[in-house]
């Protein structure tokens, strides 16, 4: 590694020069920590008994004949504040939580066989891109394991064969680095390029990754480039200063109570901009989703505050870097802001990112969906509201984790009434959903109708699929999910205008909508009736011969009340020209044109 260019910030691989590398030799360690006194390294070879590490320059050195893959070692790092025991900021594996020893690993121990998969796997633009998002140490519990964990290669095949057969497109894990707190979900990192010990090592989540991809199924993982956990032997004061920290507090403590990245100082752009490009690079992910990207533009996510303009650039220059090194793989920015521009070209003034999180437009049509039915036509604009800012940005329709924790309540549980009429509801919230342009993103649990909040201590209530509202839910949502795959015009043009076109948008006093969605010379029409109340729809039948069903929210095949009727086919009224279609309360019909 060119030491010029890691301080001047425009290095992508610092953990192959950084960290621990074992060869028929030994095995060589290097870290950064230009205000230490000194620095010793100990680990299993030597007893852990302290061997003084060489300075040169601001890095510290050593190489031993006697360090193994497989072996645990740590930094002990002297400073004006003394001594202290730190893991490798730049290790490939950690042990268990409490512990922290890092690990030594060879990453050339798994070979990838996902060849095809990564010679034509593309950003999904207009492809269909249907995610559902996972806990890995919640969606499914190991009774045989103490914490109750699978390992990565124990889950694989199960986790892969649930996604297939339920019509999702792509698997996005939560943080898989290394975490000292369950609670935290791998959001409060200590190890940015250690695979989590909780699942296994490295070679099995590489495993995971390539079944994944030898099965058809895209992979994302959470990448928290923002923020990292307080505990003092990871980055926090590394060496012995606020190295990858602020030492202002006002701005380097966040809401979360870890420390924020100090993105002015570009040794620390380069580690971050590093262990994105690992993921990438060194696991296969085909995305990775960025969190926090709110307090990454504003400083501590505040308008008020101003833009942070060094974290600005150093989004721009990773995304631009990681674009050029990786032209087929996804970065998504989890932003709530209206700063412009998030999923624009760097060169064209944006920030770099393929897609965005549509926050909008989660809580707008939350916040309509939980609206008693008699207040619904003071709130249609917040069905309405989102095609008026859709085409800003390349948008991505979120329901994730933290729509299901913290009494959000889950999405079952968001939708207003009783037990009896949230599934109908549910329904027709999924349909609009999936016929919206965007592409998609569901959460474990969301898909049969869990009722309760994701714990990262329980497993998915899975008995629920033994009642048949829930099985009938789960089918409904396998059904729509493998339509949108299937249809052509809901998932191909959805960033162009031309694509998407409203029916009926003004009918407040029934809370009725219609839409259409072409592409590729498919068209597609949608309409929902979100009122109690059976309602009517008159469509004109401009361009239209016919309306053939292609699914029904309120079938009776997912515990709806219509009877299931094979190739429903609905001709207009030749009086009106125009279509006379009946709508169930709280439901939606899907229509070929």
């Amino acid at each position: 590694m060119d030491m010029h260019e890691f301080f001047m910030g425009n290095v992508f691989d610092a953990y192959d020069f950084f960290g621990a590398h074992p060869d028929y030799t030994g095995t060589v360690f290097r870290t950064f920590a230009p205000s230490a006194v000194r620095v010793s390294i100990i680990g299993e070879w030597n007893g852990w008994k302290e061997e003084l590490m060489q300075k040169n320059g601001q890095v510290y050195s050593y190489h031993s004949p006697d360090a193994r893959k497989g072996m645990m070692y740590k930094y002990v790092i002297y400073s004006s504040s003394g001594r202290k025991e730190h893991c490798d900021p730049y290790g490939f594996a950690m042990e268990l939580r409490p512990a922290f020893s890092s690990i030594i690993t060879d990453l050339m121990d798994y070979k990838f066989t996902d060849i095809k998969w990564m010679q034509k796997r593309s950003k999904n633009y207009d492809t269909p891109m249907n995610i559902y998002e996972v806990h890995l140490g919640s969606w499914l519990r190991n009774p045989d394991n103490e914490n109750g964990w699978f390992t990565y290669s124990e889950i694989a095949d199960r986790l892969i064969s649930y996604a297939k057969e339920h019509g999702y497109t792509h698997i996005e894990f939560m943080p898989l680095s290394e975490h000292p707190a369950d609670c935290s979900w791998g959001y409060q990192n200590t190890g940015f390029f250690a695979p989590t010990s909780r699942y296994g090592t490295p070679a099995q989540l590489m495993e995971l990754i390539d079944k994944c991809h030898n099965s058809g199924i895209g992979v994302i993982m959470d990448f928290v480039p923002v923020h990292f956990a307080i505990d003092d032997y990871a980055l926090a004061k590394y060496d012995g200063t606020c190295l990858y920290e602020y030492p202002n507090g006002s701005v380097g403590n966040s809401e979360w109570g870890t420390y924020n990245f100090i993105h002015s100082r570009r040794e620390v752009c380069c580690f971050l901009q590093s262990a994105a490009n690992y993921w990438l690079s060194v696991y296969h992910f085909d995305g990775l989703r960025m969190d926090a990207i709110s307090r990454a533009i504003y400083w501590q996510g505040d308008p008020s505050r101003g833009v942070n303009g060094c974290t600005v650039e150093f989004l721009k220059k990773m995304n631009e870097g990681l674009h050029r090194l990786h032209p087929t793989a996804m970065l998504i920015a989890e932003d709530s802001t209206s700063f412009p521009k998030i999923t624009a070209p760097v060169n064209y003034g944006g920030l770099g990112f393929d897609y965005k999180w549509d926050l909008g437009w989660m809580n707008d049509t939350f916040d309509y969906f939980r609206t008693p039915p008699e207040e619904r036509k003071y709130h249609h604009g917040k069905i309405t509201f989102s095609m008026m800012y859709y085409y800003n940005e390349l948008y991505l329709l979120p329901i994730s984790h933290d729509e299901n924790v913290h009494g959000k309540a889950t999405v079952i549980q968001k939708m207003w009434g009783d037990y009896d009429v949230k599934f109908p509801q549910a329904r027709a919230f999924y349909m609009y959903m999936y016929s919206h342009p965007g592409k998609k993103l569901n959460f474990m649990g969301g898909e049969f109708a869990q009722f309760r909040e994701w714990d990262e201590t329980r497993e998915q209530d899975w008995e629920l699929l033994k009642y048949p509202m829930h099985d009938s839910f789960r089918r409904y949502i396998t059904d729509l999910s493998r339509l949108y795959d299937s249809r052509v015009s809901l998932y191909s043009g959805e960033y162009n205008p031309d694509c998407f076109k409203w029916i009926l948008a003004d009918e407040s006093e029934t809370s009725v909508f219609a839409y259409k969605r072409c592409a590729e010379g498919e068209t597609t029409v949608i309409l929902l009736n979100l009122s109690d109340k059976e309602q009517k729809a008159v469509i004109p039948a401009e361009g239209f011969k016919r309306l053939r069903e292609l699914i029904n929210s309120d079938s009776t095949i997912y515990s709806g009340s219509t009877p299931v009727e094979p190739d429903v086919i609905i001709d207009p009224d030749n009086e009106t020209n125009s279509f006379n279609v009946p709508l169930a309360p709280f439901s939606g019909r899907i229509f070929e044109a």
